[in-house]
């Protein structure tokens, strides 16, 4: 990824699936459920997240976008017991999780709590606005599913 002048930090508990990414990440083997948050003085331009929920993270993952950065959150929502896995209710979104998590926060471009590819999902783009400007407030925007 330095080719293309971005530094990235990936963060696993599982050090086998991080030694399988591409040359140039730094990777940190962390259990971000069981231990101090590792990245605690650190920020980024941006944060990713995929396919994991541990809500007790939220605050340090908001607190990890710098000034002018942007979260990307993409997990599974209630809903998808009904289509596969995962299906505890600890690990699904409730209705609205994510967009009640960013606002008053981060400004949120976009928001979606739908069926995506055969899972029920919820995703948020969202930018963290200057020091000085005031994020701006949205309407609960939901973009119905295609598919029950």
């Amino acid at each position: 990824m330095n080719d293309l002048g971005l530094h990235v930090t990936a963060v696993d508990r599982n050090s086998d699936a991080l030694a399988s990414l591409p040359p140039g990440l730094e990777t940190l083997t962390a259990d971000l459920e069981s231990a101090p948050w590792p990245l605690a003085d650190r920020t980024f331009d941006w944060v990713v997240v995929t396919n994991y929920l541990w809500r007790p993270l939220f605050p340090s993952l908001l607190q990890a976008v710098a000034p002018d950065g942007y979260l990307i959150y993409e997990t599974f929502a209630q809903g998808q017991e009904q289509l596969g896995r995962p299906r505890n209710p600890d690990f699904l979104l409730a209705p609205g999780e994510l967009l009640t998590l960013c606002q008053g926060k981060l400004h949120v471009l976009a928001y979606e709590d739908g069926v995506v590819n055969g899972a029920r999902m919820q995703r948020v783009a969202a930018r963290r606005v200057a020091v000085g400007d005031k994020p701006c407030p949205i309407e609960h925007l939901h973009i119905p599913s295609t598919t029950p």
